[in-house]
């Protein structure tokens, strides 16, 4: 949990929280970190969505339904599940042995062949990877390149844009971070701490057809999509920032619901869908798993482990 802007997240006990109309009670077995969880510890979301204090981090979740409140239909305790905590303000999180989320948005029974490891690790980072890929409908054939394609979005993107044929060039350091996007699908690699630029140009002279930009230089990223091509940003560029770029742009919102949720899971559970989990940190290891992510260089999912089960 965060007691304020910006200060560093600490391992606290909290009241066990009750479920109120609408809203089901989950037991916690696992989650894992974002790039929001990230933005949020940092105090970069302050003036943007209110914050209750103190702030309970973390997005993903996996466990079991406990309790469910009045006038709760669709969920039973006992019930395992996994989803996003989706509130209006920010204080209920993951990152403890209960949360308490609503019933209509950012929740989903767990399917068969899923377990609580992958399904903490799927949430967010997968609702995000399929809006850009769907963002971008890539062709069969079609080059993607995908910048920022060995984080939590990034490796879940190669897979599913693969899936749709289409030919992936994702950027990652040459060595076991490249090997994995190998054999994710990714066609290609290109090593983004050299001549971007000219890596992709040799093996695509006219251009991408398409491009998701998770990290890195957006502007770089652009000049190398073709007129007429489609670019998809989760870090809220957009058509306005690209100036006059004959590009289709969309700025990637990740919205849990359920059909989505739905989707994600499924594709897990049958294989399809690999979460690659680099590391996982038991609850009062959070806060260095804050520091291990702010340092970069993590290919997958960290996960969180909470539960006894997880």
């Amino acid at each position: 949990m965060s007691e304020s802007f910006g200060a560093m997240p600490e391992v606290r006990e909290l009241p066990e929280p009750t479920p109120g109309d609408g809203e089901v009670k989950i037991e916690v077995q696992t989650s894992s970190l974002n790039g929001f969880d990230a933005k949020l510890a940092g105090g970069f979301l302050a003036g943007e969505v209110e914050h209750q204090f103190p702030v309970v981090l973390g997005r993903d979740f996996a466990g079991i339904v406990t309790e469910i409140g009045p006038g709760v239909r669709g969920f039973m305790p006992g019930e395992k599940v996994f989803g996003v905590v989706a509130k209006p303000g920010l204080g209920d999180g993951s990152f403890g042995e209960y949360v308490v989320v609503p019933e209509e948005m950012g929740l989903a029974p767990l399917p068969a062949g899923l377990d609580y490891r992958c399904a903490g690790v799927l949430g967010l980072a997968g609702i995000a990877a399929l809006a850009s890929v769907d963002a971008v409908g890539p062709g069969r054939g079609e080059t993607l390149l995908i910048s920022g394609a060995t984080g939590g979005v990034g490796h879940y993107a190669v897979q599913l844009a693969t899936a749709r044929g289409a030919t992936v060039i994702a950027t990652a350091e040459a060595g076991p971070a490249a090997d994995l996007l190998h054999e994710l699908g990714a066609a290609h690699t290109v090593d983004h701490r050299a001549d971007l630029a000219a890596q992709v140009r040799r093996l695509a002279p006219d251009g991408v057809d398409n491009a998701i930009h998770l990290a890195g230089d957006p502007e770089m990223v652009a000049d190398l999509v073709t007129p007429g091509g489609r670019f998809a940003s989760t870090v809220g560029v957009d058509a306005e920032q690209l100036g006059d770029r004959e590009l289709n742009v969309s700025t990637i919102e990740a919205i849990p619901d359920r059909i989505v949720l739905d989707h994600i899971a499924t594709e897990a559970a049958a294989d399809r869908l690999r979460p690659s989990i680099a590391r996982t940190y038991l609850l009062d290891e959070v806060p260095q798993a804050f520091t291990d992510f702010n340092n970069s260089g993590t290919v997958g999912k960290l996960a969180v482990a909470i539960g006894s089960a997880g």
